[in-house]
Formats: C-alpha cells, structure tokens, sequence
C-alpha cells in the first residue's frame, strides 16, 4: 500500500466484498437452524447440530488465521511456495485430528464428558463424520482468500461465497425434502458439500494472484522460511484454537446446567443472529491488515471506521433485541416454538455489546499482526477463555443458573477482558504513527 491520505471511501470499497462474503457465511448458521427447525425432532436435531458444529469448529481453529497470515506474509514466489507447504500440512493434521474424533470410543468418551442425551450423541456422531472435508478445504480456501486481498481482489473473495452459499441452500434443500435424513445430517451435509465448492471455485479465481506471486522472484527484507511462519502462525493459531474451544465448552457447561436441552437448542439460533454483526467487525480485520501499510501509516482513517462500525453494529442489534423484532426473528423467521422463543430473549439482550467488543477486537488484532507481535494476541485469548469459564462455573455450580443465560453473560465480560488486555500492546505499536 502507498503511503498516500487512505480515503473512507477507498476503506469502505475495499472492506465492503469482504463484509458481504462475512454477512453470507452468517447467513448460513439462521437458515440451516430454520430448515431443521421445520423437520421431524426439532429439539434434539437443534441440539445435536449445534454440538456437532462446535467440535468441528475447534478442529477447524488452527486453520482460520491462515487467510489473515496469508494477507501479511505472502508477497512472492518463494514465501507463498513455504506457506502454501505449511497450509498443507497443518489441514492434513487436522483432518487426521477430526478423524480420531469421529472414532466411536473416542466420541463415546467426549460425549458422557459433555453429558449428552443419548439421542443428541447418536446424531451429534453421524453428523461429524459427514463434516469431515471441513479442515482440508477451509484451510485451502483461505490461503487462496488471503492472496486475493493482498492482490486487491476481494469481490472475487465474495464471489466464492455465494457459490458456497447457494451450493449450501441447494444441498440443505435436497437433503430435506428428498433424503430420509435427520435434521443434524441435514445441516452438517450441507455445510460440507458447500466448503468444498467454494475451495474449488476460490482456487480457480486465484489464478492470476498465483501466477502474479510465481512471477515475483525477487524477495524484499527477511527470506520468509518455514520456520519464520511458524514462529509467527502458532500464537495465531492458538489463539483461533482457544477462541473456538468456548463454544464446546459452553456446550459442556450447558449441559450441567438448569433447562439444558432448551439451553443447547437455542444456543445456535443465538449464536447464528449475533453473528450476522458480528461478521462485519470479523471482516474488517483482514481489510485493516492489508490496507494499514507497512509502517501503519493508515491507523487513524482505519481507527475511524472501527469505530463507527462498532457503534453501528451493536446499535443495530439492540433494536432488535429490545423490540418485537426478536420474536419476529425467532418464531417467524428461524421457526422455534413459541416457548423457545420467549426464552431466547433474554440472553440475546444480553449479547447487544458483543458487536461493537468484536469490532474493537478485530482491529486490535489487525494492529499487532501488522506489528508482528502475535504472541500477545494467545495471551488475551486466554485470559477471555479462562474468564468465561469461571463465570459459566460460578453461574451454574453456585447460582444454579439457566445454561444459556449463563453462558452469553460469560462471553460479554471475557470478551471486555481480552480487549482489555490488548489495549497496552496496540499503544506500543502505534505510538509513532504519523
């Protein structure tokens, strides 16, 4: 990037293609909720979805960084050969992870520990097993994603996601009305044949970013090595790890919990909704990333867009929230009974801060990865995880707490100690920006 004045309209521009790709996965969680909310055992195939989607999350965790690091590392021929090496490996690790998972005395163990009814485990296993392709083809598609930001093309990052998104709806349909498959199986086919097209589709709209970096033989500063990646990867990837590791236990305490089975079916229809503005703060950071240029002399036009974005995204879902547009969504729209929406409510109230936290996060991330200083990054990744876990503990063991009421509250105050956290080291790594 020039070191010339960035323009809001050139952030918004850039930043947009990504939000919209972001919005679009959002899209997913609602609309697979509502699908198996609409078949045959809507509460445990809720359940068992919602569980079998938090496993497979955390297997995949490693592998999310990886379009962020792509976006910083990969300029040239050589450092994308190395990185392109690295990604391979670590999918195939975690493929091979997720496929001792899916082993039934392995399974069988996370699911007493987890305390699963009998049905919700049966259909959480098949579920699982269906998402296998899930880290392979996401931890491709990323490395190609993080090319394409690099090299400005970020509407073809939003063109892969509406390939995913419609394979998604084609499947889900399909699967629904013509399959004799439950709910669960429904969601986690769908879910898997659509990463897959779109690691196809992206890969094929990468060629010319590929064939750009082949071209460019020569290397400016320090040769990146494969040790250099994972000096700088690993913070990254424990951090997604840790991150990802909430919801599995969320689900664990869930199920320790008072009213855990309306808990655990609610708990993805909330995470789905939240996420839809969340998405845009969780975009905005590998837009931050390639546009803060190399000596961060972009931060303050970029700061000013976090910041109204983070206002704009937590005032949005307030209004829903605090209106009878939250019953609208929740029976109407993701199809829950009429007793599960009234008790949905209450924690989405809850999680009104959550957008705007998510957005400070996201460009606090921005900022160090930029600085590379990752490690710090797993150090606030901790202490939310850890936070979240004492209160989920506090909550339910001490005060008997809804599992769901629980949980959100948890996650809102380890989120504001993570930003917290952060706060000093993005300090050091700005103070001399012009």
């Amino acid at each position: 990037m020039t070191a010339e004045p960035l323009k809001t309209r050139r952030i918004l521009v850039f930043w947009m293609p990504l939000a919209g790709t972001w919005l679009m996965m959002a899209v997913e969680g609602p609309f697979l909720a509502a699908v198996i909310a609409r078949l045959p055992d809507a509460a445990p195939n809720l359940a068992a979805y919602g569980v079998a989607f938090a496993f497979a999350i955390i297997v995949e965790s490693p592998v999310i960084m990886l379009m962020s690091a792509s976006t910083a590392l990969v300029n040239n021929r050589d450092s994308y050969l190395v990185f392109r090496r690295f990604t391979i490996a670590l999918s195939a690790l975690m493929t091979g992870v997720m496929l001792i998972i899916v082993m039934p005395p392995v399974f069988d163990t996370l699911a007493s520990w987890l305390n699963l009814p009998v049905a919700v485990a049966s259909l959480t296993h098949q579920a699982l097993i269906l998402m296998l392709p899930w880290p392979g083809a996401i931890g491709y598609r990323r490395l190609l994603q993080g090319l394409l930001i690099r090299h400005d093309m970020t509407r073809r990052v939003a063109y892969g996601t509406v390939v995913r998104l419609v394979t998604m709806c084609a499947t889900a349909f399909f699967a629904a009305w013509w399959l004799s498959i439950s709910g669960a199986l429904v969601g986690a086919l769908a879910l898997s044949v659509a990463v897959v097209a779109e690691a196809l589709a992206v890969r094929r709209m990468s060629r010319r970013a590929i064939r750009a970096l082949m071209d460019r033989k020569k290397t400016e500063g320090q040769r990146l090595t494969l040790s250099n990646v994972v000096k700088f990867y690993v913070p990254l990837a424990l951090s997604s790890f840790m991150a990802m590791g909430v919801q599995p236990m969320v689900t664990f305490f869930m199920g320790q919990s008072r009213m855990a089975l309306e808990s655990l079916a609610v708990l993805p229809v909330l995470n789905g909704l939240t996420f839809l503005f969340r998405s845009l703060g969780l975009s905005f950071q590998d837009a931050s990333i390639a546009l803060l240029g190399d000596h961060m002399e972009h931060y303050r036009p970029l700061r000013n867009v976090a910041c109204t974005l983070a206002i704009v995204t937590s005032v949005c879902l307030a209004v829903i929230a605090y209106s009878p547009l939250s019953f609208l969504w929740f029976y109407d729209v993701s199809g829950l009974s009429i007793g599960l929406t009234e008790f949905a409510i209450p924690p989405l109230q809850i999680l009104v801060l959550l957008p705007a936290l998510s957005v400070l996060l996201s460009f606090q991330r921005a900022l160090l990865v930029n600085a590379r200083t990752t490690k710090v990054i797993t150090s606030a990744t901790a202490i939310e995880v850890a936070g979240i876990a004492m209160v989920l503990w506090i909550a339910i063991h001490y005060f008997n707490a809804v599992g769901v009421m629980a949980a959100v509250t948890a996650i809102v105050l380890g989120r504001i100690c993570a930003n917290i956290l952060l706060m000093p080291a993005c300090w050091r790594a700005t103070r001399d920006t012009p």
